[in-house]
Formats: C-alpha cells, sequence, structure tokens
C-alpha cells in the first residue's frame, strides 16, 4: 500500500504557525519576567510579528482574540520593565 503525500502533511499547518507565535510570545514574556537584557525589545517584537501574522489570516477568530488579550498584558509588562530600568531596583532577585 502506498502512502499519499497529503496525508503525511499536518492537518492544519496554520494552526501550527499559530501555536510557534504564542510560544514565541510567551518565551519573551518569561524572559521578561526574568529581567533579561533586551527583553522588553524581544517581546515587542514577538507581540508585532503576532498581530502581523494574525493580518496574513483574517479567518483565524482564535489568534486574533487571544492578541487582545496577551496584548495588554504585554504592554504593561514593557512598561514596568522600563520604568524599572530607570530605578536603582530594575530586578528583584
Amino acid at each position: 500500500m502506498t502512502v499519499r503525500k497529503d496525508l503525511t502533511r499536518p492537518a492544519r499547518p496554520r494552526n501550527f504557525r499559530g501555536e510557534r507565535i504564542k510560544d514565541e510570545v510567551y518565551r519573551q514574556m518569561f524572559l521578561l519576567e526574568e529581567c533579561r537584557p533586551g527583553a522588553e525589545m524581544g517581546l515587542a517584537l514577538a507581540l508585532l510579528r503576532a498581530w502581523l501574522a494574525d493580518d496574513s489570516n483574517p479567518a483565524s477568530h482564535e489568534e486574533r482574540d487571544w492578541l487582545k488579550k496577551i496584548s495588554p498584558i504585554c504592554l504593561k509588562m514593557i512598561e514596568a520593565a522600563l520604568q524599572a530600568s530607570g530605578t536603582a531596583h530594575s530586578c528583584a532577585r
């Protein structure tokens, strides 16, 4: 019996792409929580990539809802980190 090519491909390649983008945003959030240098910019870029990817896939309501929920949290994290970097206690370890 011959295996057809379409049977070996992932059923939802766009969903996989969306999961990779979510993973990247969460990874950057953790790096920012750990006070890693440049993590603010990394998180901002990951969010921007997520929004751009969402624009290229307008049928994805789940991803858009997730972005609407996670973006304000990320922005608060970035703002807090930037404010803390101007003070003596930028990281509490």
